[in-house]
């Protein structure tokens, strides 16, 4: 069996290179990209609610779904869309 040696420049390098993978990783993150097509799991954590309300917003028309096979997906943008229409401002009267 052949033995490798590993010198510190060999643990230098690898150590840039996984900061710059985790750095990554973070940007992707903070930019806070959200995949296009969301199962109801991810739906259901992203919005904090139960399986039983976002079967009612699926029921009620408010939330807009795609179904193939089995399976419930939800376009992000619609979501980002139900959002913004019922967003309620509270104004100060000046």
């Amino acid at each position: 069996m052949a033995t490798n040696i590993i010198t510190t420049d060999d643990l230098r390098d690898f150590k840039m290179e996984l900061l710059d993978d985790i750095k990554n990783l973070l940007t992707t993150q903070a930019s806070g990209r959200i995949k296009k097509y969301m199962k109801s799991s991810e739906v259901m954590d992203l919005l904090q609610v139960s399986p039983g309300t976002l079967q009612n917003l699926r029921i009620n028309g408010t939330l807009p779904y795609t179904k193939v096979g089995g399976i419930i997906y939800y376009d992000s943008d619609e979501i980002q869309k139900v959002m913004d229409a019922n967003r309620i401002h509270h104004g100060l009267n000046s």
